[in-house]
């Protein structure tokens, strides 16, 4: 509408020069008189030419957020396709068979599987083995490319794998059979390294993280070529994900980090089949044009690949652009009905939407319009997707995002192709594999299929597929997927660093987060192993105090810094670095443990094993990013988790969410995490020490598959030296040793003395030793004090003994040998709920009782919140006494009389 009937609106550009108002009065009268003579499509296309001309010739303007619901790549720019179609296509049918078949095989035993992703997403996968992936044996050191594949189509990879020989028939029957006895071990449901660790790299079953995933080892991989570890710039990662599996929060979280760091070695590939788990994507919307715009924004390159070779007919019969405009109003689930109907049906509901359509409806036949709409899709033709790769891999300066359409159960028959059950359908009838067979013109003879069971086929190892595959394999760098570890052993590294933590504090406060840091900024400086220290820290660095890091390590950042930082006149400036060594992520505790994902497993991923630590707001590590933490053990990985500001009464003031006094809980269900809630510096010391020999010790073929949890405290207290005597370090790594006696703390007790064991953890150590002194003083009580570094520890030894019981050898828990004779009752505290030292209690002789810090946090003192939660010492004291009452080791009335003096009645 001209601007004489529409007043001009107010405007950003309003405020910006205008050299020539003149001159862009004339650009609005032409875009007018083009609207209103030839249409606002005419003219928004003229825009979009003049923005797609601009971008070409390096202009500074942003293009559209969304564009047609067309291919991003026109047939006429498609590159000639390297390989040979005819040939890629029959083994793409072996293993699209073979892939069925396992899972109607398992399904005998009601084990089940998932077949419909897989059919669909089969050429996205081929093309890629075909023509891009790089495997582990190529020349960039043994990296190749890492290839984050979807868990539900698991079965057409272990196909693949059947045909290219790594896999046998008896492996295939064993799909979903990993426990039950078998001449072959058994293949895990999806992609699980811990299970099968010569195949499986990535987990990614846990939707949506493995997008999140990818994002950091991309970022990793720049990491340590900017760090000089490794050259990784042959290293493309690959991640192809569901098209649903992106509502997921953990999809999107990293994108605008990909895109700010110009991660131009990273590809998605998003399987668009317009279906989740049970319906439509996107119903009454279209998922495709809402990703592209996400994309988009985020700073990502988007090649859309959508239709496929037959609907180019259709487009060049479109001059009135009346198709363009339908395809792109028609919402999802619609299409997914257009892929079950038959021709009549599409006339009516899709081409009679307009007398123009209805018109090129009339050019085509009613099997070309079933053609068009229920197998014609871009992510189901070879020479589509190798254009849509080879344009990702060759764009710089961003990373990609491949939008390839496809239909959800491709190949499988009308039973299976686009309807909202077919992830609920584990198996094919014989009459659906005989027209499977047919279509995929598969040399399978009737009399195979007779029998109840289906077969697996294979043409043969000398088959000229078999041959092609391997050929084609080899000449991209060796298998894939494949997981390789080159065991490399780390030199012990000096006892200097962890002497100094031995020695104590002498008289100074230090919180044993600050001994933490101190010991890790000591060990980074080792000249061997130095380098190898990933510190990661989601944004409160100088919460944990390790702004002292900042100068002297620096924190990473690809384009170094390209600004005069606030503080450079101190000390402790913050100094960002291309080659920095610090990971500091921002707000994000799920982006920093991807980070350490990546880096705990760089040891496999690239042959450079890396010591990563990531310390965090314990109420957010293991509460947050659980789910991540076991995706970490799946995927092997190695290195310490710091959960810092730890405890429930330790977090003055911050409150219900912020108090912590469950993560060891959460962590004690995780097989792969070694916990520990150390009390004194000394002890931080010693578990460091031994991680580092477990994880990465000089004798490679020993290093272990698991990570060290510690938690860590802010409250500052004198740290002891440590005590002497042969087995305080051997309790300490096991869990528990005897830290004081009470007759070793000369508070003058009666040899006849009430006695008492008090175990605690962490900072409530130094509550039992007050407890100690009291308990002695004011009422004749002795107590010895342990330490209790880790419960879960002490638990999974003396399940370990329960379990050899069961096998007829006799062990002895180390938690019952280490209390065996000690006097008295047990009572045991931390500032965690009870269920923490409760671990233990089935393997302690001793009448056992508990003291921890159940409920909610709350905001106030750190003596009145353990005062509430009934642990601060003169509770424990009460219910020391309780203890003895009960055994009638004290006269009754003493548990009153305490409650009473100490305000607790």
């Amino acid at each position: 509408m001209p601007d004489a009937v529409r007043p001009p609106q107010p405007s950003e550009l309003d405020q910006l020069p205008d050299r020539d108002p003149q001159e862009t009065a004339e650009w609005r009268e032409s875009l007018d008189a083009v609207t209103a003579h030839a249409g606002e499509e005419r003219a928004a296309y003229l825009l979009r030419r003049t923005v797609e001309h601009a971008e070409r010739s390096g202009l500074p303007v942003s293009g559209p957020l969304e564009t047609e619901y067309v291919n991003t790549i026109p047939t006429s720019a498609e590159p000639d396709f390297p390989g040979d179609e005819a040939m890629e296509s029959r083994i793409t049918a072996w293993n699209r068979w073979n892939a069925a078949a396992m899972v109607t095989r398992g399904s005998r035993d009601g084990l089940g599987g998932h077949i419909a992703t897989y059919a669909s997403v089969a050429w996205l996968y081929e093309t890629g083995f075909q023509h891009f992936f790089r495997g582990k044996e190529g020349a960039d050191g043994g990296s190749g490319d890492q290839l984050y594949l979807q868990g539900h189509a698991s079965p057409g990879i272990y196909a693949r794998a059947f045909l290219d020989g790594r896999l046998t028939e008896a492996h295939l029957d064993r799909f979903r059979r990993e426990a039950a006895p078998g001449p072959v071990e058994g293949l895990p449901s999806y992609p699980h390294p811990r299970r099968l660790p010569w195949l499986w790299e990535f987990p990614t079953v846990s939707m949506g993280l493995g997008p999140l995933s990818a994002i950091y080892q991309a970022r990793f991989n720049r990491y340590l070529h900017n760090r000089g570890i490794k050259d990784t710039s042959g290293s493309h990662v690959w991640a192809f994900l569901g098209d649903g599996e992106m509502d997921e929060p953990e999809s999107t979280a990293a994108l605008a980090l990909a895109g700010r760091e110009q991660l131009d070695n990273l590809t998605f590939v998003i399987n668009c089949n317009l279906q989740r788990l049970d319906g439509p994507v996107r119903a009454n919307f279209k998922i495709v044009q809402e990703m592209e715009s996400q994309f988009r924004a985020a700073g990502w390159n988007v090649i859309k690949s959508l239709w496929g070779s037959a609907w180019d007919e259709l487009f060049a019969l479109d001059t009135t652009g009346a198709l363009v405009r339908r395809l792109r109003e028609v919402p999802d689930a619609q299409f997914q009905t257009y892929a079950t109907r038959d021709a009549g049906y599409i006339r009516e509901h899709f081409f009679g939407a307009s007398p123009a359509l209805a018109e090129l409806g009339r050019l085509v036949t009613d099997d070309k319009i079933v053609e068009l709409f229920q197998t014609s899709r871009a992510g189901h033709e070879p020479r589509k997707v190798y254009a849509a790769y080879r344009a990702a891999v060759q764009h710089k300066g961003a990373p990609t995002v491949i939008l390839a359409q496809t239909v959800k159960g491709w190949t499988l028959g009308p039973g299976f192709e686009s309807r909202n059950a077919n992830h609920q359908m584990k198996k094919l009838t014989g009459k659906e594999f005989r027209a499977m067979r047919d279509l995929l013109e598969l040399p399978i003879p009737d009399s195979k299929l007779d029998d109840e069971i289906v077969p697996y086929v294979h043409p043969g190892p000398d088959s000229p597929e078999v041959r092609y595959l391997q050929e084609r394999r080899a000449a991209l760098g060796g298998p894939a997927p494949a997981r390789k570890v080159h065991p490399v052993g780390l030199p012990t590294p000096a006892e200097k660093p962890f002497e100094a933590l031995n020695k104590g504090s002498g008289s100074q406060e230090i919180a044993t987060t600050m001994a933490f840091v101190r010991l890790v900024k000591d060990l980074m400086r080792d000249k061997e192993t130095g380098k190898r220290w990933v510190p990661i820290v989601p944004d409160e660095a100088r919460t944990f105090g390790m702004e002292s890091l900042f100068p002297s390590a620096g924190i990473y950042s690809p384009l170094g810094q390209t600004y005069d930082p606030v503080d450079r006149d101190q000390l402790l400036y913050y100094k960002e670095a291309k080659d920095g060594q610090i990971l500091n992520e921002g707000i994000t505790e799920a982006g920093s443990l991807a980070d350490f994902t990546a880096a705990a497993t760089s040891y496999a991923t690239h042959g450079e094993p890396m010591i990563p630590f990531y310390i965090f707001y314990s109420m957010f590590g293991f509460q947050r990013t659980a789910d991540q933490f076991w995706a970490l053990a799946d995927q092997l990985g190695r290195g310490f988790v710091i959960g810092a500001t730890a405890g429930r009464t330790t977090m003055t003031g911050e409150g219900l969410q912020h108090a912590d006094g469950h993560s060891h809980l959460l962590a004690s269900t995780n097989p792969a995490a070694v916990s520990y809630d150390p009390a004194f510096a000394y002890e931080v010391g010693a578990i460091v020490k031994e991680g580092l020999r477990r994880m990465y010790g000089p004798d490679a073929d020993q290093q272990e598959d698991l990570f060290y949890y510690l938690t860590v405290y802010n409250e500052t207290k004198v740290q002891p030296p440590m005590p002497e005597g042969d087995g305080v370090e051997e309790g300490i790594l096991k869990g528990l040793y005897r830290f004081r006696e009470a007759d070793a703390a000369g508070l003058g007790l009666a040899e006849d003395a009430p006695r008492i064991q008090l175990l605690a953890s962490g900072t409530a150590i130094h509550w039992i030793l007050d407890a100690q002194k009291i308990l002695a003083e004011q009422w004749g009580v002795a107590a010895d004090v342990w330490s209790a570094p880790s419960w879960t520890e002490l638990r999974r030894e003396a399940m370990d003994c329960d379990a050899a019981a069961l096998r007829g050898e006799q062990r002895v828990p180390y938690v019952t040998r280490a209390l065996s004779g000690a006097p008295g009752p047990v009572l045991a505290v931390s500032d965690w709920m009870r269920a923490v030292p409760d671990q233990i209690s089935p393997w302690v002789e001793q009448d056992w009782s508990s003291l921890g810090t159940d409920g909610f946090g709350l905001s106030d003192t750190r003596d009145e919140a353990r005062r509430h939660f009934g642990v601060d010492a003169q509770s424990i004291v009460v219910a020391a006494l309780a203890q003895l009452a009960r055994r009638g080791d004290v006269k009754p009335d003493a548990v009153r009389r305490a409650a009473e003096a100490y305000g607790l009645a």
